[in-house]
């Protein structure tokens, strides 16, 4: 696994960071693309969905089962998959909903006044909540894009591109309401990437309290865990956004689509 290290860093650190490119998105942009957005977010949960139930949650059985026997292995390969479940619920369920950064919004809604600069303090405070509210989303999604790629690669890839296309819109959700109360669109701009570095530094910290400790049996765990993570962004949070932005057709197609794409790698590089 040490030889994938920084290659699992570095897809970690790219998908938390593309917060940035919705902020970026945000300043260039008068409306939102909400076909693009339904299509890219269900491509993301397919993606999401596919790997952790068809790839992750059995490679985490595999490990366990051999540590552990058949019966054993496989009752803590699906406690651990509810455990992950769990863990990212009570995160979510701890984020008051007017800061929660999976509650939609578009750039439009998001002006203030039209195209004017407000001094709002509410609006700023708007957007600083929702960018810590994203650091904390973030941090268990960071952890998760990092097992994956450290255990395979082309794994870690896909997990990379799908959170970093659910990450998108957060970064639009950040900038906007920051730069209409503040008139600093740089400002708005790292406030808005900031918010993705508790991807990586979910990363980090876990490398450093894991790592010692990864045996095949927290490697199971762990996998396990993130597997149910993962499919709990996919229900919770990927696919009612994508019908939150009114295209219900799209983020469908979307979905299947990313499935078949992640069905066709798996069965490429197998």
């Amino acid at each position: 696994m040490s030889e994938n290290l920084l290659l699992a860093f570095a897809l970690t650190a790219f998908a938390g960071l593309s917060t940035g490119i919705g902020s970026v998105l945000a300043f260039f942009t008068k409306t939102t693309n909400t076909r693009f957005l339904s299509l890219a977010l269900g491509f993301s949960a397919g993606v999401m969905i596919y790997v952790s139930m068809i790839e992750i949650f059995f490679k985490a059985k595999e490990a366990l089962v051999e540590e552990l026997g058949a019966q054993a292995g496989y009752n803590l390969t699906v406690l651990s998959f509810f455990g992950g479940i769990l863990f990212i619920g009570l995160i979510d369920y701890l984020i008051p909903s007017g800061e929660n950064p999976h509650e939609i919004r578009k750039v439009e809604q998001l002006r203030a006044n039209g195209s004017k600069i407000v001094k709002d303090v509410k609006l700023m405070k708007m957007g600083l909540f929702t960018a810590l509210a994203i650091a904390i989303h973030n941090f268990p999604e960071g952890l998760a894009t990092f097992t994956a790629a450290l255990s395979d690669p082309g794994l870690g890839v896909a997990i990379a591109v799908a959170i970093a296309i659910h990450n998108i819109p957060e970064g639009i959700a950040v900038s906007v309401p920051i730069y209409y109360a503040s008139g600093d669109k740089k400002k708005a701009f790292w406030y808005s990437f900031l918010s993705g570095l508790s991807e990586p530094v979910g990363a980090v910290i876990g490398y450093l309290i894991l790592m010692p400790f990864l045996s095949p049996l927290t490697f199971g765990i762990l996998f396990a865990g993130v597997a149910g993570i993962m499919v709990f962004i996919s229900l919770d949070e990927l696919l009612p956004a994508a019908r939150e932005y009114g295209k219900h057709h799209w983020a469908i197609y979307g979905m299947v689509a990313g499935m078949a794409v992640m069905a066709a790698s798996l069965l490429l590089f197998a």
